[in-house]
């Protein structure tokens, strides 16, 4: 089983469609040796596991089962996917007071039990939930990691490739900052094999507009996103796992990094078995570094209304 993890455990707290979207994606992949779910509602936790328990047969070997907090202890990758989901016409700002009351126990019942893993943060609003995850959690900067702009980046990646009929695989573009609606576009250094991509304002707008506002959309549509968010945890859990030393686009704690500090935010960053190992220092334009330290700011004032 090629992508089988020896003796590793992955425990996804929350299994509404993000978390059980992502249990599964692991399942199917068989990236674990071991997927633990753990939800307020233990009747769904069990609910899921019986549910993909009963495909084993047709997969392979992962041992998967409905647990508790005290599973925490020996797991490698703890996904916090936990939370009140986006309604209709709210942002992921709303949702933030609600999310932080859940995030209090959460996390409290995390560091009971485990102070060596790393702690990968899904639920909206994204970075400042890592942030408060990092606070609450006394773990180090680089083991608390958010899944940050990476989501946004593929989507980014995909309408480019779509407006230049060219496989998003091979387009190179990033959205940094925020998860949602102050997050920033990098034209300057979208590419494909280091030529740069020119667009006429008009399509610049709409490719981004889509992007910024995908979210929206399926909610609108569906009622919630999970199948791409799942299948982005899944790239960020192999990378730590594998000490694979990818650069993918998370939530991380910044340091003066283009003059901001002290948020999470997307930026690209190479992620191994030790979390973020390094952020990457992106050079960016005029334009770009303002709408930047705006997302910052942003979400520094939020933060500010938190009792940390």
């Amino acid at each position: 089983m090629k992508n089988m993890m020896s003796s590793s455990r992955v425990v996804i707290i929350g299994t509404g469609a993000v978390g059980a979207t992502t249990a599964y994606t692991l399942l199917l992949r068989e990236r674990v040796s071991e997927l633990v779910l753990i939800d307020a509602n233990k009747e769904k936790a069990l609910g899921e596991a019986l549910d993909m328990n009963h495909g084993l047969p047709f997969t392979g070997g992962v041992k998967l089962w409905a647990g508790d907090y005290s599973d925490c202890a020996e797991a490698d990758v703890i996904v916090i996917a936990a939370g009140a989901s986006q309604r209709p016409g709210e942002t992921r700002i709303d949702l933030l007071k609600r999310n932080a009351v859940i995030f209090d126990s959460i996390i409290q019942n995390i560091v009971k039990y485990n102070n060596h893993g790393i702690i990968l943060v899904a639920t909206n609003p994204v970075d400042i939930l890592s942030y408060v995850t990092l606070k609450k959690s006394g773990f180090p900067s680089n083991r608390v990691i958010g899944s940050g702009t990476l989501l946004d980046s593929a989507r980014f990646r995909y309408l480019i490739g779509q407006n230049k009929k060219i496989n998003p695989r091979s387009i190179h573009a990033h959205i940094i900052g925020e998860h949602g609606d102050s997050e920033v576009p990098l034209w300057s250094l979208a590419n494909v094999a280091g030529i740069g991509l020119e667009f006429s304002d008009e399509d610049r707008e709409e490719i981004f507009n889509n992007t910024k506002n995908a979210a929206y959309e399926i909610i609108n549509a569906k009622g919630a996103t999970y199948y791409a968010i799942a299948l982005a945890l899944d790239r960020i859990i192999v990378s730590i796992l594998q000490n694979e030393g990818s650069v993918l686009n998370v939530s991380t704690l910044l340091t003066d990094y283009n003059g901001v500090s002290d948020v999470y935010l997307g930026v690209p960053s190479i992620v191994d078995r030790s979390g973020v190992r390094e952020v990457l220092d992106l050079k960016l334009d005029s334009e770009e570094l303002t709408r930047f330290h705006a997302s910052a700011n942003k979400l520094k004032a939020e933060i500010a209304k938190l009792d940390l």
